[in-house]
C-alpha cells in the first residue's frame, strides 16, 4: 500500500514538473518545415546482435581464369579489327582478321574468335599492323564474377578465418552493400605495407564492380546477442563527451527532440553499443543528428510547445508559472485555472501531496496502536 502511494506521489510530482531545467537546456523544438529542412529520421533503440568487426581497405582484381589474351599462331598483318575497347563481346565472336605471310593469290587468311564471353580490356591492333605469334592483340576480361582483395594487417591475420562473412563497400557503387564470405587467404604477406591479402568472391551479373576499383571491408569476427545498440549516425560528441537526440517522450510536444549524454562500448562500421543513457524503445534520431546540434532551440519556443500541449501558460524556461508571480497572474485571466488562481495541475499535486501525508499519519498511527497491545 505504501509503495502504492510514493509511485502515486512521484507521477502527480511528474505531471506537475513538465519538464526539469536541465532537459529544457538541452531540447531542441522544430515546425514541420524543420523537420523537412534537416531530414530528420528516428528509429528506436533495441537490443539486437551486435558485431565485432575489422575494418581494412582492398580492390577488386580480376578471378583466375577469367582473362584471356588473343594471338595469332602465323604470323601476318592485320587485316580488320571487330573487337571494341570497353565493348561486351560474346564468346565465338569475330575479333580481327589476319593476313598469313604465306604466299598465295591472295595470301591465307586467319579469323580470330574471342575465347571466352565478356569485357574487351585492351585492343593492341589497327589494320595493316604487322603481328608475330607472340603479339598480344586483343585482351578480353570476365565480370560476372570477381576477387574483392582485402589487405588485412598482419597483427589481425591470426583473427580471420575462411567463412567468415565482410560487409563490403564499394566507393563507385554508393549506397550499397555487398555481402560475401571469406574464401582464401595469402600464402605471403606484403613485407613493405605488412599485409595479408584476404579475397573474397562476390557475383557480379550487372558488371557494376570493375578491377581496380577501391573497396572497404567489416569483416564480422563474432557476434553478441542482446547488445542495445543504435546506428553510429545517431552519435555526437567527441570521444569524451558522447551524446544523441531522442525524441522527447511526451508525445503531445510534437517534433521535440532531447539531448542526451550516453555511454559506448564497441563500435563497428554500421552501428555503436550504447552501455548507458539509453532504454529500449527510445526513438533516436539518425539522419539530421548532426544538424540538430546547430539548431540552438530551434524554431519553436519551449513554452509556446508547452502551452499548445498542456492547455495553459508555462514560463520561458518551460516550468510552470507559480501562484503569486505577476506573469502568472496575467497568465491566469480569462482562464480557468481553478480556485485561488492555482492551475489544476497545481491543485492535483496539492491534493496527492494531502492525501498522501494523511494516509502516512493514520499507517503511523495504526502502527502504534498495536505495539502498545
Amino acid at each position: 500500500m505504501l509503495k502504492t502511494l510514493i509511485c502515486f506521489f512521484c507521477f502527480a510530482t511528474t505531471v506537475v514538473a513538465a519538464i526539469s531545467p536541465e532537459e529544457a537546456a538541452a531540447t531542441v523544438i522544430l515546425d514541420e518545415t524543420g523537420v523537412k529542412n534537416l531530414r530528420i529520421e528516428t528509429v528506436e533503440a533495441e537490443e539486437t546482435d551486435f558485431e565485432e568487426t575489422v575494418f581494412a581497405l582492398g580492390r577488386i582484381k580480376v578471378a583466375p581464369g577469367h582473362r584471356a589474351v588473343v594471338s595469332s599462331r602465323v604470323p601476318g598483318r592485320v587485316l580488320t579489327v571487330s573487337a571494341h575497347i570497353d565493348t561486351k563481346i560474346e564468346k565465338g565472336a569475330e575479333v580481327a582478321v589476319i593476313e598469313s605471310r604465306q604466299p598465295g593469290d591472295p595470301p591465307p587468311s586467319i579469323r580470330l574468335t574471342a575465347p571466352l564471353s565478356g569485357m574487351v580490356s585492351a585492343v593492341n591492333i589497327v589494320p595493316g599492323k604487322p603481328v608475330t605469334p607472340d603479339d598480344s592483340l586483343v585482351e578480353i576480361i570476365d565480370l560476372r564474377e570477381v576477387h574483392v582483395v582485402a589487405a588485412v594487417p598482419e597483427h589481425l591475420v591470426g583473427k580471420l578465418h575462411v567463412g567468415q562473412t565482410a560487409h563490403i563497400r564499394v566507393l563507385a557503387v554508393p549506397g550499397r552493400v555487398f555481402e560475401a564470405t571469406l574464401a582464401h587467404l595469402g600464402t605471403e604477406a606484403d613485407a613493405k605495407s605488412g599485409t595479408l591479402e584476404a579475397a573474397f568472391h562476390i557475383d557480379n551479373p550487372d558488371g557494376l564492380l570493375r578491377p581496380g576499383m577501391r573497396a572497404e571491408f567489416s569483416i564480422v569476427l563474432s557476434k553478441r546477442a542482446g547488445v542495445m545498440s543504435i546506428p553510429r549516425a545517431a552519435l555526437q560528441g567527441d570521444a569524451t563527451n558522447r551524446s544523441i537526440y531522442r525524441k522527447h517522450y511526451d508525445d503531445s510536444l510534437k517534433n521535440t527532440f532531447v539531448r542526451v549524454p550516453v555511454q559506448i562500448g564497441a563500435m563497428n562500421d554500421r552501428f555503436v553499443e550504447v552501455t548507458a543513457g539509453l532504454v529500449a524503445g527510445d526513438e533516436v534520431v539518425t539522419t539530421g543528428a548532426y544538424s540538430l546540434g546547430f539548431a540552438g532551440k530551434g524554431s519553436v519556443s519551449l513554452k509556446a510547445a508547452l502551452d499548445a500541449a498542456h492547455g495553459h501558460e508555462h514560463n520561458e524556461d518551460g516550468s510552470e508559472l507559480s501562484a503569486g508571480s505577476k506573469a502568472g497572474a496575467k497568465a491566469d485571466r480569462g482562464h480557468d485555472h481553478g480556485a485561488g488562481g492555482l492551475s489544476k495541475l497545481t491543485l492535483f499535486s496539492i491534493a496527492a501531496n494531502g492525501l498522501l501525508l494523511v494516509l502516512l499519519i493514520a499507517a503511523r498511527r495504526r502502527k502504534t496502536g498495536a505495539a502498545a497491545n
